[in-house]
């Protein structure tokens, strides 16, 4: 193939703790007509190389059936009835529904589709008051995550608030009461004022310019929550400081005057209020974390008002104690990590995960277990709740996500509704474990046709994240599904950094030992090998955001077990990745390059500065224009440095696109064409197909 296009390597640079730093691609962080310019030259060269590709255009029938069916969000359960929003098969976005019964045909309460004619404006979220009288949803343009929020009323349809340029919020930082909301507010993306952070109260019928402010010091890597419920006379506040520590105050509705209800610990706690009991979720001397609680009538009767800021609570004693509010009503398992919990009437519902598969466990008010509900196999559990009975989402590498109604004391779960997906083959998922570089045993699962046969010469894909306590568990993906009827492997890794067991799991992975995750990966791949799925010839690395770190770390450190890589709005430059946008949340996780302690980790393991002059896989870059977490000036340095610096004749693409961020809010006509993409390339690469 031809060429890439030239690109300007300037004599530029700066100083970091009497280090020079050399970066001749640094003009590439502007977003000026001379980037504009950069970008629709390397698009047009991807454009050309994925374009000439005869398997592009052979797999769009089968994407295009795969994606146009009718998919079904989760169910949230109301006094009045049952939210949802659905996708119909030709639409690019779901509506917003409701009925009034699950046997009663659904109403369209909010339709994005309606609202821009190139699907570049979504709904992401919604919250429902209890009642379910009115309902608050978030609008957002170009997959931006900038929302105005607005507020209907279920039985007219009719708008009665609008909230513009609101921020980046959601429904984790939104609370009803009986006369308004309570609902986090930051700056934009343009004015670079997206970690200034404000918690207010907005009165229905009331001008937003009234709003007055719950709370708003914030600091940088620090996001809140906010908890309420319609039986409670409080509000939860949560100072959540990247992904270690949480602050929790309260404070009665319609006051802001926030009281302590424990600060100072290094432990995570979410909050869940059922009337004025608060039951919550605690890696406090619990990596597997631990359900306790506490009665605010109490706390409000006992303590006296404490300044936002005050003193640490102790919560590791019994209630007896009046210094020890909190009580453990389920004890850490040591088998299972305690994921989310939600209180369903007097029972205690909690998600947990053993060995990266999801459980749903009911104990009573007291903490006994009354009973495991019966799920359909290993796989993942997501948005449970209800009024009466339990409703979840549930998934698996092998089965589509399918809307489930659980009634306490069942046999098993019934379907409300579920997409008609079906594989070609039957699939065998299997999860195997391998010893990473230090000895430590580490798992991956692995899908392929059961008639498989393991004989080194298989196109294989290797996904992973290892990061941020987020956890890969078994998912429906079925834009995978062509590769894998074809012959090819998908493996799963649970790399260290992720929560699949718990939070020393995580700490394990982030900060100075952050080169573990990415030897877990090499593991990984190395096992594939070893075990006869696939060669080092046909094995591609595949990851996004903080994976997309993951897979600029493989291609840089070990670029000769990859044949291709895919790598999606990542992280690269860790040197700055701290100057721009959400970066400087996540410190936490990372380090900041300013510390010069931390510097010397980044800097060993920076993909960008480990860029050499040596033969790469193949490569596929993407990143979304209007990515207001990840800066796309990631992608653009990478993709040059790697363009100048490749020996070898395989091709490094980079594709820029427009009308899209992160991931979310994208409509389905583009999420075909970026399927096509990434998947047309791995298949030229791996010889799939």
């Amino acid at each position: 193939m031809d060429s890439p296009p030239e690109t300007d390597q300037r004599d530029t640079g700066y100083t970091l703790h009497d280090d020079y730093i050399d970066d001749p691609y640094l003009w590439l962080e502007e977003t000026d007509g001379d980037v504009s310019a950069w970008t629709a030259a390397q698009n047009d060269y991807a454009d050309d190389y994925l374009g000439s590709l005869d398997i592009r255009e052979s797999l769009r029938p089968r994407f295009e059936d795969l994606a146009r069916t009718t998919t079904y969000m989760p169910v949230k359960a109301r006094q009045n009835g049952y939210f949802q929003r659905v996708r119909d098969a030709d639409a690019d976005h779901p509506v917003l529904t409701f009925r009034p019964g699950l046997n009663e045909d659904r109403r369209v309460l909010v339709d994005p589709n309606e609202m821009s004619d190139d699907g570049s404006v979504s709904v992401d979220w919604y919250v429902p008051n209890p009642d379910g009288s009115l309902v608050a949803y978030g609008v957002a343009e170009g997959g931006d995550e900038q929302y105005d929020v607005r507020v209907l009323e279920t039985e007219s349809g009719e708008t009665v608030e609008e909230l513009i340029d609101v921020g980046r919020t959601g429904p984790w930082c939104f609370g009803w009461t009986d006369d308004g909301f309570y609902y986090l507010t930051t700056g934009s993306v343009g004015d670079g004022g997206q970690l200034e952070k404000e918690v207010r109260f907005h009165e229905i019928g009331t001008d937003p310019a009234d709003d007055w402010t719950l709370a708003d010091e914030f600091s940088t890597q620090t996001w809140p929550l906010v908890e309420t419920d319609a039986e409670s006379d409080y509000v939860i506040l949560g100072h959540t400081e990247g992904w270690e520590r949480t602050d929790l105050y309260y404070a009665e509705l319609g006051s802001d005057e926030l009281h302590s209800l424990v600060v100072g610990e290094d432990a995570l706690f979410e909050p869940t209020l059922d009337g004025n009991d608060v039951y919550v979720n605690t890696s406090l001397d619990a990596s597997n974390y631990r359900v306790v609680s506490v009665s605010l009538d109490a706390m409000d009767s006992n303590t006296s008002s404490t300044d936002v800021g005050g003193s640490s609570t102790d919560v590791g004693g019994s209630s007896t104690d009046p210094n020890t509010p909190f009580e453990t009503v389920v004890a850490e398992r040591d088998d299972a990590i305690a994921q989310e919990l939600d209180v369903i009437g007097d029972r205690i519902v909690v998600k947990y995960l053993r060995d990266a598969v999801h459980e749903l466990v009911v104990f009573d008010a007291d903490g006994e277990q009354d009973e495991t509900v019966p799920l359909p196999g290993r796989g993942s559990v997501a948005s449970f709740g209800g009024e009466d009975d339990l409703f979840f989402t549930y998934e698996s590498f092998t089965e589509p996500p399918s809307i489930r109604r659980y009634a306490f004391g069942a046999d098993e779960t019934t379907v409300v509704d579920q997409p008609d997906i079906s594989t070609e083959t039957d699939l065998t998922v299997t999860q195997e474990w391998f010893a990473s570089a230090d000895g430590t045993e580490v798992p991956a699962f692995v899908v392929r046709r059961s008639n498989l046969e393991c004989d080194g010469d298989n196109p294989a894909v290797l996904y992973g994240y290892g990061g941020f306590e987020n956890s890969l568990t078994p998912f429906f993906g079925e834009f995978f599904l062509p590769f894998l009827e074809s012959g090819g492997v998908l493996a799963v890794a649970n790399l260290r950094g992720g929560g699949e067991f718990g939070e020393s799991w995580h700490h394990a992975g982030r900060r100075e030992h952050k080169q573990r995750v990415f030897d877990d990966f090499f593991a990984a791949a190395e096992h594939l090998v070893e075990n006869g799925y696939t060669s080092t010839e046909r094995l591609a690395c595949f990851g996004g955001s903080n994976g997309g770190l993951l897979v600029g770390a493989s291609i840089t450190q070990r670029p000769d077990l990859f044949a291709a890589a895919v790598c999606k709005v990542p992280l690269l430059d860790m040197l700055r990745f701290h100057t721009s946008l959400l970066g400087e949340t996540w410190t936490t996780e990372y380090g900041s390059p300013d510390d010069p302690e931390a510097y010397e980790y980044i800097r060993e393991y920076s993909p960008y500065h480990n860029v050499e002059e040596r033969a790469y896989p193949a490569v596929l870059f993407t990143t979304g224009e209007r990515d207001s977490r990840v800066d796309p000036f990631h992608a653009r340095k990478m993709a040059a440095r790697m363009q100048a610096a490749q020996s070898g004749a395989d091709p490094i693409l980079l594709k820029t696109r427009s009308q899209t961020g992160h991931g979310s809010g994208k409509p389905v006509s583009k999420v075909v064409e970026e399927k096509l993409d990434e998947w047309s390339f791995l298949g030229d690469q791996l010889d799939a197909f």
